[in-house]
């Protein structure tokens, strides 16, 4: 992931389009307050409370089962809360979900259904035109948009199955791109995949952000989060949020990850976890 520059203080799309004399939107794009979510008895988050601002790049931290996935999942509504609330611009994700675009962590490709590229990236533009309006000239230029990002323009009439893992995972961040969200939400986005597709997400996220764009991206590599501008380190609650250096110190991380973190000789950080990674 390369290096983020300083966010600039941009109003998200839904504010600069609003009508004339509207309110503007404020400056956080998601508050998340005393959230918790449960699956039956399995607490997933606990007393969550944090703020996403507009025009970032937002990295959640964790280990397995920590409850990364599951925050994203509420934010766009996918999930609903045990308790508590998430808003959107000021609006519970259901009442907004064209603001959110969420590329899940493992989409599987069904052969039995045979889209290809182009189809799949043209599904994101559902979210507001519904599955059977024609398709708007904006529409179709956030289409080709999204294509031409995620470097995509030899293998839009190639069916899903026929791709690598980085080429679907592209195609489903270009599917998240053609939503023109407020908010865009990605799960493990880079992780195990080849330089190239990491190097253009990487780019993507970046130049989303600098649109005005919130991104918030799930990631088990500590040296990924701390080139974002915000990092929330959860493990099922909060453990800590706010900028990188602030939030992953050793202390912060022992107390996520337990007694899968060392601390060795030269100051250097080693996760013991199925994602391993040192950090100087």
């Amino acid at each position: 992931m390369g290096t983020v520059p300083e966010p600039p203080t941009r109003t998200p799309r839904s504010a600069r389009q609003a009508p004339e004399g509207a309110p503007r939107e404020r400056d956080v794009a998601v508050h998340i307050d005393h959230l918790d979510v449960s699956y039956g008895p399995i607490e997933a988050v606990r007393d969550a409370t944090v703020d996403i601002r507009t025009g970032s790049v937002v990295a959640i931290i964790g280990p397995n089962g920590s409850g990364k996935s599951t925050l994203l999942s509420t934010i766009s509504g996918l999930v609903s809360p045990t308790k508590g609330r998430v808003l959107v611009h000021g609006r519970p994700p259901k009442q907004g979900r064209q603001r959110v675009a969420h590329v899940l962590q493992s989409t599987v490709a069904n052969e039995a259904l045979p889209l290809t590229v182009i189809e799949t990236v043209r599904m994101g533009t559902y979210a507001h035109t519904g599955l059977h309006r024609r398709l708007s000239r904006q529409d179709r230029r956030a289409i080709d948009d999204a294509v031409e990002r995620m470097q995509l323009g030899d293998l839009t009439n190639r069916q899903l199955h026929e791709l690598s893992g980085g080429q679907r995972q592209r195609t489903y961040v270009a599917q998240g791109l053609a939503q023109q969200a407020d908010v865009l939400l990605l799960d493990e986005p880079i992780t195990g995949l080849d330089l190239i597709t990491q190097e253009t997400i990487t780019s993507v996220m970046t130049s989303e952000r600098d649109r005005g764009t919130a991104v918030a991206l799930t990631t088990h590599d500590v040296g990924t989060a701390r080139l974002a501008d915000q990092v929330i380190l959860i493990a099922t609650e909060i453990v800590a949020a706010g900028p990188p250096g602030e939030v992953l110190t050793a202390e912060n991380l022992a107390v996520a990850y337990g007694g899968h973190l060392h601390v060795l000789d030269d100051g250097s950080v080693v996760l013991d976890d199925p994602h391993q990674h040192r950090l100087s």
